[in-house]
């Protein structure tokens, strides 16, 4: 009992020194918003705290100022649940498929899910900007969603949860009458609520934090995303230093929300996911 207990005393320690350097860039970036955005570039990120050059100028900017920052915030978060919705849904039906039924071509289809994991999404840019070009996609929210709905890395971990609900579910819906379709949308979809959320927060980080495609597909501003408004307050001209500390710090909200959102979730969708099956 005393081992036990010391053993969990020294990995409370262990967790809470990561999670104090974990803290360090939002502290960092947290005090850079109260600051001049002259300062950003005479001192960089630091940990000063220095009372004398803080205020809420930036924060007033953010809010009042003549710029397109809300503009950029609310495409984000447009996209961001389009697709982390999109990619729930097509990517756990998909997964279902592979986990619930046996059928020609099953393991050499997931084979292939395997290996487009294992592809870099570099790779795949010039090709799939063709292919968007060609289909007169460019400039289009839709270049931004159809490539990422059907997640690779999503549907190998729905399927690894689903392997692990027993069968008897689904026997006991058939002995019952349900047709297929309900037995998907009623008996399993309600299991899998903890790999949904858990989905949910890193395909929507992904989402959110999404710059190389988009800013690719996209060329009007009004339709810019966050990441990429934010780039585009650094040019040859000059540079808006207050916007960006203060915007990249509020851009930090929406994930953090969905964290706290589904936090109740994650670990149980997270552990399970990676021991069923």
């Amino acid at each position: 009992m005393r081992h036990e207990k010391m053993t969990k005393i020294g990995l409370f320690f262990i967790f809470a020194i990561v999670c104090f350097f974990i803290l360090i860039p939002f502290y960092a970036i947290a005090l850079a918003s109260f600051k001049p955005g002259g300062d950003l570039v005479r001192y960089g990120l630091n940990l000063s705290f220095d009372l004398s050059v803080m205020s809420l100028n930036n924060f007033v900017y953010l809010f009042t100022g003549s710029h397109s920052y809300f503009n950029w915030f609310f495409n984000s978060v447009f996209l961001t649940i389009v697709q982390v919705v999109l990619t729930l849904l097509i990517s756990a039906t998909v997964a279902y498929g592979f986990a619930a039924y046996n059928f020609v071509g099953k393991n050499f289809l997931f084979i292939c899910v395997l290996m487009i994991m294992m592809v870099p999404f570099e790779i795949l840019l010039l090709p799939l900007y063709k292919l968007t070009n060609d289909l007169g996609l460019m400039n289009t929210y839709s270049a931004i969603v159809l490539p990422g709905i059907a997640s690779a890395a999503t549907i190998f971990f729905f399927r690894q949860y689903i392997s692990g609900i027993p069968k008897e579910i689904i026997a006991a819906g058939r002995v019952d009458g349900a047709s297929e379709y309900g037995i998907y949308v009623r008996l399993i979809i309600p299991v899998m609520k903890p790999s949904f959320a858990a989905m949910a927060i890193l395909n929507g980080m992904n989402s959110w934090n999404n710059f190389i495609w988009p800013f690719m597909v996209l060329s009007e501003t009004v339709k810019y995303t966050l990441p990429i408004g934010l780039k585009t307050l650094l040019t040859p001209y000059g540079n808006n230093y207050d916007l960006l500390i203060v915007g990249s710090f509020f851009s930090i909200v929406p994930i953090l929300i969905l964290f706290l959102a589904f936090q109740k979730y994650f670990i149980d969708g997270m552990t399970a996911g990676a021991v069923k099956g």
